[in-house]
């Protein structure tokens, strides 16, 4: 017996058997069971997300010997005909092959003639969009005014081609792509029917690689069957994709959680012994920190199967959220701007260093001198050399004491959110491993059950025992970190201000020019 493709194997038959597409199946389900089913059909939608499927259970619906429904038996001559393609009155034509107008008009020419065998004779015209203008022109009066027993059932992946005369004479219905994890519930199901054990990394990696289309999915399952021998395995698929093992992926993450450049590179060189497609490592990188994001936010979530139990949560506690987004959003840029790059390598490694490059970071920004004087000029200098040395050197953190809090802050591993949280906070008293803290109500909405047990977490680790947190808010400023910073910030920006004012280069520009210091622009340095 010949075997049969796991697509035709599989294809469902009923829309209870539907894979997604809700919208579409519930809108003919109800058509169906109130008899009100309309004359013309247009799904729209790429390849393999079951445009042609859902015809056929239309089409077995109507013609079903049992009635009008949309649970057709399965079981009669008529509905086993439609699955085996044979029911003669059930016409598929694949427009591709039949543009010109003569084949519309030959094919229109039995539209009159009631069926042969079943209740409605059904034609299911496959990328419709390929037909020629006159061949629309043929089809369009009849696609008006069909006689009561005939359908008219178009698919299409490319509706902006059909002209809108014959779109206004359907009910067009428009298929999603499919998502990953909605094609590797389905993978599984599948291969737990045909008793074959899988690897869930292998299930995801074919999910993904079918990009929304579950006939490709079946397609590339097909392939990793014969090319595994019949296992379905992580590792084999990855060899069959040519994806780079899970192991580089998560280095590259780990390394740009500590920020080691030289550990991206050297784990880029070790990828490229396998010559991977960059694109896919993007992607899978991208993937990685998604789920990364998802964890910082809702840290009870159940554990990913794919990844290791403790994997993702180590991760999410080791990256502040500011850095994940952002290098989840050069990574999707990345992977964009990768075939304008001198090489696929090249932009792998320019896209991992603009994610460290651009890490959230506090940084200084020199001023800006400008003349209007002479008008379009604009001056642009740095800081004299008095406002460098007039500005205070930054003072060293303190040694830890039960209340130098400044100095316990000082000493935090902490980035982003949690960083502001615990800065914006004043130790007001400390029993033990207890601290109790003063917020600023400024910062409040900073607060998150994921900040503040990121904030426990880190005074944990600097005081060397567990502790725990009393926050109580405050609608006066008082003597946080944050504060303290920024008094001392505006004593550097006013040191900069005078030394800049005092610079014989300034005053030169001032004179001669009429150049004007703009104050917002005054930033000191260090």
């Amino acid at each position: 017996m010949s075997y049969l493709v796991l697509a035709r194997k599989w294809r469902p038959r009923s829309f209870a058997e539907l894979v997604g597409q809700e919208h579409v199946q519930q809108a003919l389900v109800n058509a169906l069971d109130s008899n009100r089913v309309h004359h013309a059909f247009l799904f729209t939608g790429t390849r393999g997300v079951g445009k042609t499927t859902i015809a056929r259970i239309l089409a077995r619906s109507l013609n079903c010997e049992q009635g009008v429904s949309s649970r057709p038996c399965g079981a009669c001559a008529a509905c086993r005909e439609i699955d085996e393609g044979r029911f003669v009155d059930l016409i598929e034509v694949d427009a591709a092959s039949r543009t010109k107008v003569d084949d519309t008009r030959e094919l229109l020419d039995n539209v009159q003639y009631s069926p042969t065998r079943g209740r409605y004779k059904v034609y299911l015209i496959d990328e419709v969009h390929m037909l020629s203008n006159h061949s629309f022109n043929a089809l369009l009066k009849t696609l008006e005014e069909p006689p009561p027993h005939v359908k008219f059932l178009l698919a299409t992946t490319d509706p902006q081609k059909l002209p809108v005369t014959v779109l206004s004479r359907c009910l067009q219905f428009n298929l999603k792509r499919l998502p990953a994890a909605l094609i590797a519930g389905r993978l599984q199901q599948i291969l737990t029917a045909e008793g074959v054990e899988s690897e869930p990394g292998a299930i995801s990696l074919l999910a993904r690689a079918a990009d929304g289309s579950l006939r490709d999915a079946l397609s590339l399952l097909d392939q990793m069957l014969a090319f595994g021998a019949g296992r379905v395995t992580e590792a084999e698929t990855r060899r069959m994709l040519g994806t780079v093992d899970r192991a580089h992926v998560i280095r590259l993450v780990e390394c740009l959680a500590e920020g080691d450049a030289r550990g991206l590179l050297e784990a880029i060189a070790a990828a490229d012994e396998f010559a991977p497609d960059y694109a896919q490592l993007l992607d899978e990188l991208a993937a990685v920190l998604q789920k990364v994001a998802l964890r910082q936010a809702v840290p009870d979530l159940p554990e990913d199967e794919v990844y290791a139990g403790d994997l993702l949560p180590r991760l999410a506690a080791r990256m502040d959220s500011e850095t994940v987004q952002l290098g989840y959003q050069i990574a999707i840029l990345g992977r964009r701007d990768l075939p304008l790059a001198p090489g696929p390598r090249i932009g792998m490694e320019m896209t991992l260093l603009r994610m460290l490059a651009f890490r959230p970071v506090t940084g200084d920004e020199r001023p800006v001198v400008t003349a209007p004087a002479r008008p379009g000029r604009t001056v642009s200098a740095a800081p004299p050399a008095p406002a460098a040395a007039g500005a205070p050197a930054a003072t060293a953190a303190p040694s830890v004491q039960c209340e130098d809090w400044p100095g316990i802050v000082a000493q935090l591993e902490l980035q982003g959110a949690a960083r502001q949280l615990a800065t914006n906070c004043e130790l007001i008293s400390r029993e033990g491993q207890r601290f109790r803290l003063r917020l600023d109500a400024r910062a409040e909405s900073l607060r998150t059950r994921q900040q503040e047990e990121r904030f426990r977490q880190a005074l944990s680790r600097v005081t060397g025992s567990a502790v725990t947190l009393e926050f109580e808010v405050s609608a006066e400023p008082g003597d946080t970190p944050a504060r303290r910073e920024e008094q001392a910030r505006d004593q550097r920006l006013e040191q900069a201000r005078l030394a800049l004012e005092s610079d014989p280069t300034v005053r030169v520009l001032r004179d001669r020019f009429g150049a004007v210091i703009q104050p917002d622009s005054i930033k000191p340095v260090g």
